[in-house]
Parts: structure tokens; sequence; C-alpha cells
């Protein structure tokens, strides 16, 4: 199976539009998660400790906007245009058609569904539109809601690596997860 990047594109879900990221959108992402040390918790980087260091991080994330390959979402209700969360492809492989997904959503939104529908919607754009057959995740297992958010989309659990991370809290365990086109396309059209 062959992919053909396409680029960051507009994907809308009934309560969610993923959109590209602007260096305007500094003011929410710092409030809304960006700067908030509990929601980055397990995460790979720190809490932006200004709003300056998350326009920063945004004019770099905008400028990669230029390479196909870069797939980089901002989540966005629909309904108030506010943004609550961001999901990405964090890592690619072409030799085996793989695209690793890394999402973050404000604590205000968690436990309401919208990162489950982000992720569902990234899956489908993923293996659907750019052709990958394996669409990965990992988390640290002792943030069990990110693995349930993963499983509720139809990716399988496939093992935990140990000490196969780093994150805010150090080296830690990575539990990985990932769907295969050939079980998506098993459940969409059954």
């Amino acid at each position: 199976m062959d992919m053909h990047d396409l680029g960051t594109r507009t994907l809308t879900t009934a309560r969610l539009s993923l959109r590209r990221l602007a260096v305007d959108d500094a003011g929410q992402m710092h409030t809304n998660w960006a700067g908030d040390p509990e929601v980055t918790t397990y995460l790979t980087w720190q809490p932006h400790a200004t709003c300056a260091d998350t326009r920063d991080y945004l004019a770099s994330r905008v400028a990669a906007y230029a390479d196909p390959a870069t797939y980089d979402w901002g989540i966005e209700l629909r309904d108030t245009g506010q943004l609550i969360g961001d999901i990405s492809v964090v890592e690619a492989d072409d030799a085996i058609a793989m695209k690793t997904i890394g999402y973050c959503l404000g604590r205000p939104w968690w436990h309401r569904g919208y990162t489950s529908e982000a992720l569902a919607a990234v899956i489908s754009f993923l293996i659907e539109q750019v052709g990958a057959n394996r669409v990965a995740a990992s988390h640290d297992p002792r943030n069990v809601f990110s693995g349930r958010v993963m499983a509720a989309c139809g990716m399988r659990y496939e093992g935990t690596l140990r000490a196969g991370d780093r994150s805010n809290q150090g080296l830690v365990d990575s539990a990985v997860y990932a769907i295969l086109a050939d079980d998506y396309f098993a459940d969409h059209t059954a």
C-alpha cells in the first residue's frame, strides 16, 4: 500500500472542526491546554511558561504546513469556534505505510468524547485518503483515559514497551495501540 501525502486538510465531525493552526491561536492554545501543567503531565513537552512561548511554538508548526507530509490539526468546537486541543501525526514510516498520532485536549473538555471524535476522523482520513496501512498511537499506562480513547476508535492494544518512552515523568512504559487498514475497512463496511 502506497501513501500519498495530502497535507493538513480541514476535517469536520458532528461537533468538531479539525483545522490548521495559526499563530493567532496562541492565546487560546496557551490558556486552554499548552500552559496547563496538568494537561502536559504525561506528554513529552513541558507546559509553555508564557503566551509568547506558545506563539513561537505555533510559528514553527505553521511553517511546517508547506510540507504535504505534515498533519497537524487544531481541534475546534464547531458551535463556538473555541480551540480546545490539537491532534497530529508525530511520526511516519513510509516503508510500512504507518502514521503515528499524538493528541492533547484542554482539561475543561476531558471526558466528553471530543478526543475520540477527533481521533476517529483522523484515522478515517489517513486510511481512506492518504492510504496509510497502519495508524498507531501510544500512551503512558498511568494515563488510562488515553488508552480508552484509542480503543474506542478501533485501535487494538498491541503491548507495552517497558521503559519505552520519555515524558515529563521521566523514563516511562509505553502502551502501544494500532489499527490496520484491513481492520478499519472490515469495521466500516459491515
